[in-house]
């Protein structure tokens, strides 16, 4: 029978499918090592991508030579660590061999997320005019998108681009204020990659197999089996462990110098369980990547909602504790505290200038050992003497200042657990609180709002955290 048109064409197309075959399978870099791209100085340096089974792959940059035997369809080898510099090629050799051009040696960070970190540079104030002036071709930028996935991918399949107003506008505002910062204080090429996705919960960028053997993880799971229906916060985007699969998992263990995050709002109303969590987010990432204790910089969420009448609870209050918390339970997790920069109408505070600048300084201290102030007021101890309660706060070597005013933002409660607004006033690296309404106090709060009043800063004018010196049961405590 003669074939038909139609036929012909099938045959046709699936002669070259099976022609073309071995080309698609020649030996590859994976994307993060294209074009442009930045690499990190001064470690042992990963490259990575596919090639057919048995294909031998040699991998040149720079005088380096590395070769392997790709396997699983898969190759990877070891560069020694370089030193910042650029542009070189990258080749990666096979049957066929795949040249990277203008790559630099510098520091790559990534900066993850939900739409704080994610609201791109246009949207932040003053966005336009920063985007117009951001001509850099020292400082990439490498953006990864949305993927929900239910198994760890392989390849983000982005490609990197030189900072500039086309490409930079639609970044992360944090992200780019973070790594211009960066380039004027340290003067070597910086890589950004931007992993974020809106109104996404923190166990959702976490790991299955983390969140499987972590004991609040496991509690949660427990209770959600016990609804008809899993809530929305674990569904969608919120899969658990499914933007870990899609959008971190291929990152890894492309070498970094750190990670700047950004997330916390869609887990207001679990502020104990994040206590438990974000810890256990960074220590996974941590060990995933296997380049020792990197640091990991988190924003606390910013001031939202209506200012309180009274003291009283707050949940968002309970998030940035935890914040808090995990930054004093581990000197390379740095915290950047937002009570001076958020906006009580939306959610999407603009000034992401102030935060990226905060976080560069964090970086500058905690990852290049600069001696320089990078955080607020810390509180290191409480005194209840009689009437008052006398605070002592680290990070206030030059002494404490309040900006615009007497302090603002200080609740006291005696033994029966009611707070109420108390006076405040400085004494050199102290806080001495009262209430008149308060014999004798047992506790004092800081900034414990959705939308915290707070005016405590140190002599460099960076703010303190909320804080409180209770233990009392909080409202996401489970009961």
């Amino acid at each position: 029978m003669k074939p038909t048109a139609a036929r012909r064409t099938l045959v046709a197309a699936t002669a070259c499918i099976v022609g073309g075959a071995p080309a698609l399978s020649d030996a590859r870099p994976n994307s993060l090592f294209g074009t442009g791209a930045v690499l990190q100085r001064g470690i042992r340096l990963p490259v990575w991508g596919t090639a057919r089974d048995g294909e031998r792959v040699t991998v040149r940059l720079r005088g380096q030579k590395a070769t392997t035997i790709a396997a699983s369809g898969k190759w990877k080898v070891w560069l020694k660590p370089m030193r910042a510099g650029g542009p070189f090629a990258l080749e990666v050799a096979g049957d066929r061999t795949v040249v990277s051009h203008d790559v630099l040696i510098g520091d790559v960070w990534v900066c993850s997320g939900q739409s704080n970190m994610e609201l791109p540079l246009w949207m932040a104030r003053d966005g336009e005019a920063a985007a117009s002036a951001s001509a850099d071709p020292q400082l990439r930028l490498y953006s990864v998108a949305h993927n929900i996935q239910p198994e760890p991918v392989s390849d983000a399949k982005s490609a990197w681009a030189a900072c500039g107003p086309a490409s930079v506008r639609e970044f992360s505002g944090v992200g780019y204020h973070f790594g211009r910062e960066l380039r004027t204080a340290l003067g070597v090429p910086v890589g950004l990659i931007n992993s974020s996705f809106g109104g996404t919960v923190l166990q959702a960028w976490a790991s299955r197999e983390a969140l499987a053997g972590n004991a609040t993880a496991r509690r949660l799971m427990v209770e959600f089996a016990a609804m008809k229906e899993a809530p929305i916060w674990a569904t969608g985007q919120n899969t658990w462990g499914g933007l870990y699969n899609g959008m971190v998992a291929p990152l890894i263990p492309f070498g970094i110098r750190g990670v700047i995050w950004y997330q916390g709002e869609g887990n207001v109303g679990g502020g104990w369980d994040y206590r438990d969590l974000l810890p256990r987010l960074i220590a996974q990432w941590r060990d995933e990547w296997g380049q020792g204790r990197y640091p990991f910089l988190v924003v606390q969420i910013a001031p939202f909602g209506k200012p309180a009448v009274e003291p009283g609870e707050s949940l968002s209050a309970e998030i940035r504790d935890a914040q808090l918390l995990a930054s004093q339970s581990d000197r390379k997790t740095g915290l950047v505290v937002t009570t001076d920069v958020g906006d009580e109408a939306d959610i999407h505070p603009r000034d992401k200038r102030a935060v990226g600048a905060r976080l560069a300084l964090a970086a500058r201290a905690l990852a290049y050992g600069q001696r320089i102030k990078y955080c607020g007021p810390t509180l290191r101890s409480a005194a209840f003497r009689g009437a008052e309660a006398v605070l002592t706060f680290d990070h206030a070597a030059k002494g404490l200042r309040s900006v615009g005013g007497p302090l603002r933002g200080f609740a006291v409660a005696g033994a029966d657990r009611k707070f109420v607004r108390a006076e405040a006033v400085i004494r050199g690296r102290q806080v001495v609180v009262r209430s008149p309404l308060v014999a004798a106090p047992a506790a004092v709060r800081y900034g414990w709002a959705d939308l915290p009043v707070v005016n405590l800063a140190n002599a460099q004018g960076l703010p303190a955290s909320p804080f409180r010196t209770d233990t009392w049961p909080i409202l996401s405590q489970p009961r």
